[in-house]
């Protein structure tokens, strides 16, 4: 089964231009491609994950297109591990812009009754906690430098649910809720709050999933194809933009109509 074709690559209008953007989870997937739009686009990227190999891999490819990057090997559930994240943006001395929460913790689909306790706890630690813990560290810092914008990831599991799925529904769940009291939090001081729901993107943990599964799972999207890291890179740009100015408290869908019903 065939549908649209997957976005061509192109630039985004605004311009991010002696802005400092943060990226969690920027090592692969829609991390790294956003964390290089926003390069393309002109920012200076502060990007973290815990794969300090593959922020170097994005890095390059970040300084090969023109822009500015560096490297802060980060674990999102660890508070000093954030802590030095906050030291080195302050260190670089250009101030917070924008930042986008993108890391989180999955789990293998297991009836609720069955989940290890341990294994609910360290999904919610990661996401929900560790989204928690850089608010705290970028709200700060963004306020000093005017204003700006951030994106909490969350997902389509955010908004509704799948069997199996107990730990990462909630921890998805959470991330809506905590977007919104952030975001009532600072509306009138010129920081905007919002989060993205993505659904199936093909990224590389898709890609390495047997054929029969990304058949079923693209034949559930109304467009018949699924996303493309882009698709979420351009959404998440445009949140941060001015073009975005007057969007707070919300949580944008990406997924291609998979939400609007049964097509």
């Amino acid at each position: 089964m065939s549908g649209l074709p997957p976005p061509a690559s192109r630039p985004f209008p605004s311009d991010y231009s002696d802005k400092t953007v943060v990226v969690l989870g920027a090592s692969r997937g829609t991390g790294a491609q956003t964390a290089i739009a926003f390069g393309r686009a002109g920012a200076h990227v502060v990007l973290a994950s815990r794969d300090a190999k593959a922020l170097a891999g994005v890095a390059e490819k970040i300084s090969r297109s023109g822009g500015s990057a560096s490297v802060v090997p980060t674990d999102m559930g660890d508070p000093a591990s954030l802590r030095q994240l906050g030291e080195h943006i302050d260190a670089d001395g250009n101030g917070l812009h924008v930042a986008f929460n993108n890391a989180g913790e999955g789990h293998v689909p297991t009836p609720l009754a069955d989940v290890p306790p341990e294994a609910f706890e360290r999904v919610l630690r990661v996401t929900v906690l560790g989204t928690f813990l850089a608010l705290q560290m970028e709200i700060p810092r963004i306020l000093r430098s005017g204003g700006g914008a951030i994106v909490n990831m969350s997902s389509t599991a955010g908004l509704t649910a799948f069997p199996g799925g107990g730990p990462y529904v909630t921890a998805k769940h959470a991330i809506i809720g905590l977007t919104k009291a952030a975001a009532l939090d600072y509306a009138a001081k010129g920081l905007r709050v919002n989060a993205i729901a993505p659904g199936p993107i093909d990224t590389e943990r898709l890609k390495a999933a047997p054929e029969e599964y990304r058949e079923r799972a693209r034949a559930a999207i109304p467009q018949r194809r699924l996303g493309d890291p882009s698709d979420v890179a351009d959404v998440v740009l445009w949140l941060c933009s001015p073009r975005a100015g007057f969007v707070t408290g919300s949580t944008i869908p990406i997924e291609g109509g998979k939400m609007a019903g049964y097509a």
